[in-house]
C-alpha cells in the first residue's frame, strides 16, 4: 500500500493471538470500531471495547478503555501498515489486578504500584 491517504482501514483485522479489531469508519483521518481480546487474562477479557483513533497514510493509532469490578484500564496501539499487515506496539495501563500480593500468597484484587501497572508489547494484525 502507498503512504498516502488512500489507505482503507475499514474491515476486520485479527492478531496472532486471535484478538479482533473491527474498523467501521475511517473518514476524515479518524478510526472508529471495536476491539475484542482473545486473551482470558487480559483486563479487557469478555468484553467488546469501542475504539477511537486516527490514521495518517499508512500510520494508525487506536485506543480504548474499561472500568470494571477488577479495576480500570486503558490500551493504546500505534502501528504501521506494511505488506497488508498492521504492525503495532501497544501499551496497557491498569490500576488493579487479581494476583498474589506476595510469593506464596493467594491471589486477590490488589492496587498495582506504578512499576507493575504498565504492560507493553507488539502485535501484528492481518485482514480477515
Amino acid at each position: 500500500m502507498s503512504n498516502d491517504n488512500t489507505v482503507s482501514w475499514i474491515g476486520t483485522w485479527r492478531n496472532q493471538y486471535g484478538s479482533t479489531l473491527v474498523i467501521t469508519d475511517d473518514a476524515g483521518g479518524r478510526l472508529r470500531g471495536t476491539f475484542r481480546t482473545a486473551l482470558g487474562d487480559s483486563a479487557f477479557a469478555g468484553e467488546e471495547a469501542g475504539i477511537t483513533g486516527l490514521h495518517v497514510g499508512a500510520c494508525a493509532h487506536f485506543a480504548f478503555g474499561r472500568s470494571g469490578p477488577h479495576g480500570d484500564a486503558v490500551a493504546s496501539f500505534t502501528g504501521l501498515l506494511r505488506d497488508g499487515r498492521l504492525e503495532t506496539m501497544w501499551h496497557v495501563v491498569s490500576d488493579k489486578a487479581v494476583k498474589p500480593p506476595a510469593p506464596g500468597r493467594a491471589a486477590e484484587l490488589i492496587e498495582l504500584p506504578w512499576a507493575h501497572a504498565v504492560l507493553t508489547n507488539a502485535d501484528t494484525f492481518a485482514r480477515v
